[in-house]
């Protein structure tokens, strides 16, 4: 806001000074006139510059300064040849004016070619080009998850912490209420982590906006500030910062997009930890957390069998898993559940030739007395 402001008032400088000074003899307000398009002109340049890498100005530069020093050579030549009068100041005009501006062009195009970092100092940090600023929320802090993934590589640029961000959690780890306490000091633990993090770099910063009060929306109008994006796992604040235009790196869609994909019919295997809610049904959980609701399964609670899958629902808690086990597939579940196998394997031993012989079998000499009597 304040550097439109200050464009605003340079253009309506530039116009009152050539109102005044009357350019070209011109009237007041043509002289107003063409000093609102000067101005208007030179913050558009100014406008396409800020856009421009450094090698592209530097680059710009340096041809400008060659083609001006090649037009005054130029201009010497034709002051020698041409004679004085309109037409040697014209052909030096447009000398100069073509010189500069094929220098400008050339230079500009030819500016990424340059190595500013081997010149060190304030040109080295140009061969990383625009910085990718990521803004960490404090419910992602203390989630611990934002470790894991910076350990991996997967997280570039920047890693932005904001004060305001860091006097929260110290207020979290300072609470009374033990859980809260613990959670806190978990926040402060996982920014050490990150601090010795060789693939990130964390950049604590010190803007403030004292007129907003919730820091969710401070932290929008820091990314704003910054250009970055907000890294949360916070759902509201997802769609706050999503209605205001500012980017937002969600963990638990991120979590949720990398579950394993299971398709209907195929097998997979799981441990029954606990009684589902219907009847005769089990629940198992996946590595990730999925849960996997298992038919016909009460019975196998604290054994690993091999399901089958039936469907797979989305849902906006994550992703559910359903399948059915079969208790008369073979192999279809941990040997050591199995039934004995003598009593599996006696119905296979039969043959089609006559049951063997088997004597009658004599009562017993006690029984035999009783019934005499």
């Amino acid at each position: 806001m304040d550097v439109v402001f200050i464009r605003l008032l340079f253009v309506l400088i530039v116009s009152v000074i050539c109102s005044l000074i009357h350019p070209f003899s011109l009237p007041t307000r043509p002289a107003a006139a063409v000093g609102l398009l000067i101005g208007a002109a030179i913050v558009l340049f100014e406008w396409r510059l800020r856009v421009m890498s450094l090698k592209r100005l530097i680059g710009a530069a340096i041809g400008s300064v060659l083609g001006i020093v090649g037009a005054y050579l130029f201009a010497l030549v034709i002051r020698n040849s041409v004679p004085p009068g309109p037409t040697q100041s014209f052909l030096q005009i447009m000398v100069m004016l073509v010189m500069a501006y094929v220098g400008l062009v050339v230079g500009a195009n030819k500016g990424d070619l340059l190595n500013l970092a081997a010149l060190g100092g304030v040109f080295g940090g140009e061969k990383t080009g625009k910085k990718s600023f990521k803004i960490l929320d404090t419910s992602v802090i203390i989630d611990g998850r934002i470790a894991d993934i910076a350990e991996t590589g997967f997280l570039d640029g920047l890693i932005v912490i904001p004060q305001f961000v860091l006097r929260e959690l110290q207020l979290v780890a300072d609470s009374a209420d033990s859980l809260k306490r613990n959670r806190g000091r978990r926040g402060l633990d996982i920014l050490q982590r990150l601090q010795k993090t060789a693939t990130v770099q964390i950049q604590i910063v010190e803007d403030d906006f004292p007129t907003v009060r919730e820091v969710d929306m401070k932290l929008i109008e820091l990314a704003k500030v910054y250009e970055g994006k907000i890294i949360t796992n916070d759902f509201n604040l997802n769609k706050v910062a999503q209605l205001q235009g500012v980017a937002v790196l969600n963990i638990n869609e991120l979590a949720n997009s990398l579950k394993p994909i299971v398709l209907p019919g195929e097998v997979m295997r799981v441990f029954i930890l606990k009684e589902g809610k219907e009847y005769n049904q089990g629940v198992a959980y996946l590595d990730d957390g999925t849960m996997v609701v298992v038919d016909n399964a009460r019975k196998m609670i604290g054994k690993t069998i091999d399901i089958s899958v039936t469907s797979v629902l989305q849902t906006t808690a994550g992703k559910m898993i359903f399948g059915k086990w079969d208790e008369r597939g073979p192999g279809r579940h941990d040997p050591k559940a199995s039934a004995p196998l003598p009593a599996v394997a006696t119905p296979a031993v039969a043959t089609n030739g006559p049951p063997p012989f088997e004597p009658p079998k004599k009562p017993a000499p006690a029984a035999t007395d009783r019934a005499a009597e």
